[in-house]
């Protein structure tokens, strides 16, 4: 958007802690400056326990941040903000404030920010489509199936299967790996469906025929369409169903939830 912009991210816990300490330096590398006390030890040098000792401490330091959201927060801003400033030629600080985040605690949450996210240029009226709505993951998504329908059209095309972009979390409709729990095709129906009910920009007889996936998820058109458009203030740190959140409240020590009546 013009002043700020929208993330969805996944948190792999499960998988960064199954990293080895080799793993988790060689991916730390890749990003930051290392250590010498690592350095040596990647050398192959003897080394003595402490120094050994120090080595998995600082590894799992490293490890811990490779799936912290501050973390990559934190990285993203920086580079973002000294591209800007070389840009406008100045210096000092870029963003208003430090970042808020959400956590989603089920699908009908993630479904709905999904959503609140690949609408945002619509609902703002910078862009009157979909495949209109730049930096959005939708727009990606439809070029991408638009590109294997023309390949499937070719003579002798191998297009078995839709291939998804490389960069976005694929839909669980076409892989066995870490993916969305949709089908492509109902989010391309309920975008679709949703943006034409919430473009300012648009008017007249738009019909009311309901996305099976708001069936399947029981979810109301009417409190569908809300928690679209005000997905950010309809929730506070967490996002997800009234048991959801009343449970999450709970062990977390706290007396209520924003979302919760």
């Amino acid at each position: 958007m013009s002043n700020h912009y929208h993330l969805l991210l996944q948190v792999d816990k499960v998988t960064a802690d199954i990293w080895s300490m080799d793993e988790v330096i060689l991916r730390w590398y890749q990003l930051f400056n290392g250590h010498a006390l690592v350095d040596s030890y990647l050398a192959g040098e003897e080394i003595s326990p402490a120094h050994l000792a120090k080595v998995e401490e600082l590894a799992q330091c490293w490890r811990e941040r490779l799936y912290d959201i501050s973390w990559f927060m934190k990285c993203l801003n920086e580079h973002i903000s000294r591209q800007a400033n070389k840009e406008d030629d100045c210096t000092g600080k870029f963003w208003e404030g430090r970042f808020k985040s959400q956590a989603l605690l089920d699908e009908t949450a993630l479904l709905s920010c999904m959503a609140y996210v690949d609408l945002n240029p619509i609902r703002a009226g910078i862009a009157s489509n979909l495949e209109e709505s730049d930096f959005t993951s939708i727009k990606e998504r439809i070029k991408q199936f638009k590109s294997y329908e023309r390949q499937s059209k070719k003579p002798n095309a191998d297009c078995k299967t839709l291939a998804q972009p490389k960069s976005l979390l694929p839909f669980a409709a076409t892989t066995n790996t870490s993916s969305l729990p949709f089908s492509y095709a109902d989010y391309f129906e309920l975008i679709d469906w949703s943006g034409r009910h919430i473009d300012p920009t648009k008017c007249g007889h738009i019909t009311n025929d309901e996305p099976k996936i708001l069936s399947t998820l029981a979810i109301g058109i009417d409190d569908w369409l809300v928690t679209v458009k005000e997905f950010r203030r309809q929730y506070g740190s967490f996002a997800g169903g009234e048991l959801q959140l009343r449970d999450y409240a709970h062990r977390h020590g706290r007396s209520w939830c924003k979302g919760v009546g």
